[in-house]
């Protein structure tokens, strides 16, 4: 199981400086390097008894590689005045007020921040967050109802590796910045998770089930496969 980061350092690879985070986890056998797709990094996952002067090691022999990979990232988009994030796959402007109160919230296209510059990254984040909680929890409960299904409840994650979760106990999970994708992603991705609750697997009575639940399949995935890596770089 990885444990939380043990150190950052900025490193130079080819022409770019490369933020590189050191994790360690009691599972790994080996020393690995991953891109993370969020911040735009390196992650050098270290075994027990492994140093971070090794995992550079490691990481300056695949140098090319690694460089490559941080460059094929998509721009990051950030939380800033002005800036047009995509909701429900719409761009919507971020709208300054600071004299206003309220925190954040979404009107006419405009995504409006209340308050202090400082922090408007993170009022535009928990403001999307509460959109995805409130319209996944319904478009959940209205998708489990129609099959006589009942999720347990539904939870907003700041996950990287997938858009939603099922667990075995019910427990629904998504991604908050499934917000950001346009409508038929989020209804099918939402449709996949609640067919797990019936089907804890991939086999043909899952994929009945969750053509059953959503017709967009197809073309949702093709989507996410497309623009799912400039999805993580939101925020």
């Amino acid at each position: 199981m990885s444990q939380p980061a043990l150190s950052a350092r900025t490193v130079p690879l080819r022409d770019i400086q490369a933020e590189v985070t050191f994790r360690r986890s009691a599972r790994a056998k080996r020393i690995s390097l991953r891109v993370d797709p969020v911040q735009g990094g390196i992650v050098i996952t270290l075994p027990p008894r492994a140093t971070p002067r090794a995992g550079l090691a490691l990481l300056q022999a695949h140098e090319d590689w690694a460089a490559n990979k941080l460059a094929a990232l998509p721009q990051a988009l950030r939380f800033l005045p002005g800036a047009r994030v995509p909701v429900r796959g719409v761009a919507h402007v971020i709208e300054h007020r600071p004299q206003a109160r309220g925190g954040a919230w979404i009107e006419a296209q405009r995504i409006v921040v209340t308050g202090e510059v400082d922090f408007l990254p993170r009022r535009v984040t928990d403001c999307l967050k509460h959109l995805a909680r409130r319209d996944f929890s319904a478009l959940a409960q209205t998708k489990a109802e129609n099959v006589a299904l009942h999720p347990k409840t539904v939870r907003i994650k700041d996950t990287r590796s997938r858009w939603g979760s099922c667990a075995p106990d019910g427990t629904l999970a998504f991604s908050w910045r499934l917000i950001c994708a346009p409508d038929f992603v989020q209804d099918y991705v939402v449709a996949h998770e609640v067919a797990h609750l019936r089907h804890m697997n991939h086999g043909p009575q899952f994929w009945a089930l969750a053509k059953q639940l959503s017709p967009h399949g197809t073309v949702a995935t093709a989507w996410l496969h497309r623009f799912g890596a400039a999805l993580l770089r939101i925020g």
